[in-house]
């Protein structure tokens, strides 16, 4: 019976590769792309770029973990979030990008905040070390 669970558990895990990949190159490819600027050329000419519809590159694993646990903890969660983890209630400026449907939109939510295990909007300098440890943003 545990070799079944286990094997439940395992089938149900969110991953980079099976699960969050395919959301991301069918809702973000297009502005986040490999064409896309680093995230400090981004910085540089934020409003230039954002103008033309091009965002930072987060179309690997290791641009997008970047914007979920560090350097810049939590922006992705920022911007996806529905509004329901903000004091203000407002959704993040990338939430009506996950979809074209709300439908939609919910359910990748959703296989977001499972794939990073702890849905938090701080940043570095407030996260504390147990909610870093709780990100499970698996590969």
């Amino acid at each position: 019976m545990a070799f079944v669970w286990a094997v439940q558990a395992q089938a149900a895990e969110v991953t980079w590769q099976k699960d969050i990949k395919p959301i991301f190159d069918k809702n973000c490819l297009g502005c986040h792309g490999k064409d896309s600027p680093e995230h400090g050329e981004f910085q540089k000419d934020k409003k230039g770029f954002t103008e033309k519809g091009i965002g930072m590159r987060m179309d690997s694993y290791i641009h997008l973990i970047s914007y979920v646990g560090w350097p810049y903890t939590g922006a992705l969660i920022r911007r996806l979030d529905d509004g329901t983890s903000k004091a203000d209630k407002k959704p993040g400026n990338m939430y009506e990008h996950l979809g074209v449907t709300d439908e939609e939109r919910k359910a990748n939510l959703t296989t977001f905040k499972a794939w990073v295990g702890s849905w938090n909007v701080k940043r570095w300098s407030d996260i504390t070390k147990e909610e870093l440890n709780a990100i499970k943003a698996k590969y």
